[in-house]
């Protein structure tokens, strides 16, 4: 009976495409389901893998505050990019989702006029945990010249050696060249330092300059040390002018003259004047013939420090020798005993 409904339909159609003048055949669609089409699923979200790490970055000074704007670069251990990013406003830079390994960290840039970058440094990150890093930026040091000045001309001197520090530690040491002057780099600890310069030796020709001066540095800012020495006080050299006068060769005076030989027991003063004095060993008798036979001689020279001739005196002298002399003689005569006279018995008469 189906089939008998499908002849009649078919028939229908032809007539009524040939009414319409126009034939057109089209296959009986068939009852089939259609297939149905695969879906394509939509991405998932990323998901960190479950032993990534982090490096987490705290940014400050050598005086403890913070440095915001510190810029820093992560390299891998093939040294490709592996993250770079600035310091907030609370110092802070994080790296996230690393994979496990060994990175290179470098700071860029400090965000600082006054500070110095740190070097690089290797950072080991460990699955699923944060690497925590505080990283401290030194201060610039300060630039220092030193020059040592003549007291009066203020000529730069050579060979003048300072010491620089602060509290009770030395920094820095240094000596001027033959220019006078020495430069050198002062490490900083905060944004304004006092030092003290003490010098310890001073150039060639100089006195020391005793006292410390102390003197306020920046970070990264020039700054001049003075130090000011006087000549070295001398004894002036003497005189050839000066020289004593070569002394006489003749042999000086003496103070006292000897006696004349003909005039013995006489004494002279040391003015010239003889005075006569008995010798008790000295014989009158022999000292007035002595005299008598002896003829006093003059000097030819003048008796020391009178310049008077000798000649007045040594005859006054002789004079009064001769004159004690006789007056002895005859006080000794004097005293002799008279002979006895013989004895009447003893006289003979012829």
């Amino acid at each position: 009976m189906h089939a008998c409904f499908i002849r009649g339909a078919v028939r229908s159609a032809a007539v009524a495409a040939a009414v319409a003048g126009t034939l057109t055949w089209t296959p009986a669609a068939t009852a089939q389901p259609p297939e149905p089409t695969p879906s394509v699923p939509a991405a998932p979200a990323e998901i960190p893998a479950p032993d990534a790490g982090s490096i987490a970055i705290t940014k400050r000074d050598t005086a403890g505050d913070i440095l915001p704007g510190a810029a820093f670069l992560l390299l891998d251990s093939a040294g490709q990019d592996a993250g770079r990013g600035k310091t907030d406003a609370q110092g802070k830079l994080t790296f996230p989702d690393l994979a496990p390994g060994v990175y290179r960290l470098k700071e860029t840039a400090s965000g600082s006029p006054l500070h110095e970058v740190v070097p690089d440094q290797d950072v080991i990150v460990t699955p699923g945990a944060t690497t925590r890093l505080t990283i401290i930026d030194p201060f610039k040091a300060a630039k220092v010249l030193l020059q040592a000045k003549d007291a009066k001309t203020g000529k730069l001197l050579p060979g003048a050696t300072v010491n620089i520090g602060t509290g009770d530690t030395t920094l820095l040491t240094l000596t001027t060249g033959a220019k006078g002057t020495a430069s050198g780099e002062l490490p900083m600890s905060s944004r304004k330092t006092e030092f003290w310069a003490k010098q310890i030796k001073a150039a060639i020709g100089y006195d020391l300059y005793k006292p410390s001066k102390t003197f306020t540095a920046g970070p990264g800012a020039p700054v001049t040390v003075t130090v000011t020495n006087a000549k070295t006080a001398t004894s002036p050299n003497p005189d050839p002018s000066d020289k004593p006068a070569h002394e006489p060769t003749g042999t000086p005076s003496t103070s006292m003259d000897k006696p004349s030989s003909g005039t013995p027991g006489a004494k002279h003063s040391a003015t010239g004047a003889g005075t006569s004095t008995p010798d008790p060993d000295f014989s009158p008798t022999a000292a007035a013939i002595a005299a008598s036979d002896t003829t006093p001689k003059a000097p030819a020279g003048a008796l020391a420090h009178t310049g008077s001739d000798a000649t007045p005196w040594i005859a006054g002298g002789a004079g009064l020798l001769v004159a004690a002399g006789v007056v002895t003689l005859v006080v000794a005569r004097r005293r002799t005993p008279a002979e006895p006279e013989p004895d009447d018995n003893s006289k003979t008469s012829y």
